[in-house]
């Protein structure tokens, strides 16, 4: 049984439940925790995938009140369904309660996307707490790249028990592409964001992190700001529904060459990086997606679990000052594009588990 709740879960454990479908012998379940509701929805849709289990979100105050809530909810679809093995991705609260849950039922787990280390529990937060203890109770480790594996071999996680297969959201991105190619009517919201560019350099923007607060939002709109009034850009920002994001709104909204937009889906936000000249974000994922699209992106954290991303030249950390954003904007814009990267993955990641967990299954001795 795999199991996701929010998008960025979604997106990338689509490859890996296409792929189970392919392998003889496998039963593949699918269980939506409910975490985000609505985000991800298209995905699904999308994929041809209908979940076995749709839950309903804990009603939770906070996030450890949501971590127990799913911990609940999610151990009861596991018991309806009785898999036989769990596969969790990242480091979502939906990704350790479903490790937790199955744990707890002497049932096997495998994480995908495992071993990702800041070195900073409160760097991303709870993100880098969630992956480090998943890594004590998975039975398989997916490892996007060389350096999650060395971090998994660091922490003392046996060696035959992990595998570098790749990141499945280059897989999900080749995916996107082909279906966007296919069927034009696809995130057709990104068309009137891009269309507002009239020809200037689209920068692309999302800021959506926890340790994201107020101060550090409103440097970084003066950032921006700086950047729009001094560089011949146009800004799109599809704002997080989160409250935090109304500093933004307050800041941003109604300057010049800006374009604020509630959050879009999926298949428009790939458009969007598509048309894009610089991205700008606080995302983990965003920064795989657009080193595998070769898109500079500025990083608006103080570090990142994805050096890899660092290392090929795609990605700058510019943290949360106002005058480093502008100064790497103006760089990066400057400039030649970056090409496609395949650091990440060559887009085969979901193959390579499927056939490892069928293995597992079906001849566990293999």
């Amino acid at each position: 049984m795999t199991i996701a709740g929010t998008r960025p879960e979604i997106i990338k454990l689509v490859p890996v439940v296409h792929a189970l479908h392919r392998e003889d012998g496998v039963d593949v379940r699918v269980c939506h925790s409910g975490q985000h509701v609505d985000l991800g929805r298209e995905i699904l849709n999308a994929a041809g995938i209908v979940p076995e289990e749709m839950l309903e979100r804990p009603d939770a105050a906070d996030v450890a009140d949501l971590l127990a809530g799913l911990v609940v909810k999610v151990g009861a679809a596991i018991d309806r369904q009785r898999p036989d093995a769990v596969v969790v991705q990242g480091d979502t609260a939906t990704s350790l309660a479903g490790a937790l849950a199955a744990f707890h039922r002497q049932i096997p787990v495998a994480h995908v996307e495992a071993g990702l280390r800041s070195g900073d529990l409160s760097r991303p937060w709870p993100e880098e707490g969630y992956r480090k203890l998943i890594a004590t109770i998975a039975r398989r480790h997916f490892a996007p790249t060389g350096a999650a594996r060395d971090a998994l071999l660091a922490e003392g996680v046996a060696a035959d028990t992990i595998h570098m297969v790749g990141n499945t959201v280059v897989d999900a991105l080749h995916w996107a592409d082909g279906r966007i190619d296919a069927d034009p009517t696809l995130g057709r919201a990104a068309e009137p964001l891009s269309e507002a560019a009239e020809g200037r350099a689209l920068v692309l923007a999302t800021i959506h992190r926890r340790e994201t607060g107020p101060d550090a939002l409103k440097a970084i709109a003066a950032g921006l700001l700086a950047m729009v009034e001094r560089e011949d850009v146009h800004l799109v920002l599809p704002l997080h529904p989160r409250p935090q994001s109304q500093v933004l709104r307050e800041l941003l909204g109604g300057q010049a060459r800006i374009s604020l937009s509630s959050a879009v889906d999926y298949f428009a936000f790939v458009r969007l990086m598509r048309a894009a000249r610089l991205i700008v974000s606080d995302s983990g994922g965003i920064q795989e997606e657009a080193t595998a699209m070769g898109r500079p992106v500025l990083v608006l954290r103080e570090t990142t679990e994805r050096p890899e991303a660092v290392m090929a030249g795609t990605a700058k950390i510019v943290g949360h000052d106002a005058d480093a954003l502008f100064a790497a904007a103006r760089l990066a814009l400057a400039q030649p594009m970056p090409g496609p990267n395949d650091v990440f993955g060559d887009g085969h990641a979901g193959r390579r588990i499927a056939q490892r967990l069928a293995r597992d299954l079906i001849n566990p001795n293999r």
